[in-house]
């Protein structure tokens, strides 16, 4: 039902639970036993969503020995889940609330901010923004490209993504390109999750 509520709201935002039930092969008493409203129900996608985040997160492991290579995975990683989920770009702004909104993105953004501090000791990433507000930085530059991906005027398998969260961190843009094409190429760049 989850996955039915995810296509139906990316193809209209403001679609009722009729349309998701429809949508669904469902009664619309058969969504209202599991979310009593809409809101139910975007909540619902929100909690399957964090929890796509955090195994996610768990997946990529502690930040180790090469920042950059860190920081390409762990958006190589995510990138999919973020695809999944990118119905709730739109919805966050108008059903969810910006401290439900920090709660499912806690585990994603402790875990940047934490490649950034290293990267920025390791001398890798610039050091003109600290590691937290440059970590939201680069989250609203991939959320607006999901967004952007939502919207069809862009696909990604994650790659260029990545490159681009490493050139906004302080990569060069030959390096970037280079790191992140060879942990997709080598298989590296998602963990088994």
């Amino acid at each position: 039902m989850l996955e039915a509520a995810r296509h139906e709201l990316a193809r209209n935002p403001d679609s009722t639970l009729a349309d998701i039930a429809e949508a669904a092969g469902v009664a619309r008493r058969t969504v209202h036993v599991h979310f009593t409203g809409r809101s139910a129900l975007v909540e619902g996608i929100a909690a399957d969503a964090a929890e796509a985040i955090r195994g996610a997160v768990a997946a990529t492991g502690a930040p180790g020995a090469d920042a950059a290579a860190d920081l390409a995975r762990f958006v190589l990683t995510l990138w999919p889940v973020g695809d999944r989920h990118r119905v709730l770009i739109g919805l966050a702004r108008q059903d969810l609330g910006p401290d439900q909104v920090d709660e499912v993105l806690s585990p994603a953004r402790a875990r940047v901010t934490a490649i950034l501090a290293l990267g920025q000791q390791q001398g890798v990433f610039h050091t003109r923004l600290p590691p937290a507000p440059l970590g939201r930085a680069l989250e609203a530059l991939l959320l607006a490209l999901l967004d952007e991906v939502n919207a069809g005027s862009w696909a990604d398998d994650g790659t260029r993504a990545a490159t681009a969260a490493l050139i906004a961190a302080g990569v060069g843009s030959d390096a970037a390109v280079t790191r992140v094409h060879r942990l997709h190429t080598t298989g590296q760049a998602h963990p088994p999750l």
